[in-house]
């Protein structure tokens, strides 16, 4: 199973989505500033050491809180770890330009029409306080 962390930083209530490139996996879409877990590695401390890579904010595991975890299942299985940046300090940067195409902040009602269906169901299940949630399985 793949473990992923995801965040949410939202200021002025608006959320912060980066434009995906060259990935390979939904080019072009809408996510959240993420990464995988690599072995060995707590999720709250590869959370933090994804979003310095890739939007240039560094967080310690204090400053984020667990709010939603989705186990997802496409072609292969997942776990996706989201949490809220309680506090951070400067501005996001796209740190990986050969991965992002840019970052945006969007209001929580007028989404992406591109953003992946998958983090539009945990954005929305942020916001109705759903701590866990599948999808994908039959």
């Amino acid at each position: 199973m793949i473990a992923s962390g995801y965040v949410f930083f939202i200021k002025d209530n608006k959320i912060l989505l980066l434009k995906r490139k060259n990935t390979g996996y939904m080019d072009g879409m809408y996510g959240l500033p993420s990464g995988h877990i690599e072995d060995n590695e707590r999720i709250s401390q590869g959370t933090c050491r994804e979003i310095k890579e890739e939007i240039g904010i560094e967080l310690k595991p204090d400053d984020i809180s667990l709010v939603h975890i989705m186990h997802r299942k496409e072609k292969d299985i997942r776990i996706d770890f989201f949490f809220l940046v309680n506090k951070w300090q400067g501005k996001p940067i796209n740190a990986e330009f050969n991965k992002c195409d840019g970052l945006q902040w969007f209001s929580f009602n007028s989404l992406p029409d591109n953003t992946i269906p998958y983090i539009k169901i945990a954005i929305e299940n942020f916001q109705n306080k759903l701590l866990y949630y599948e999808i994908g399985w039959e």
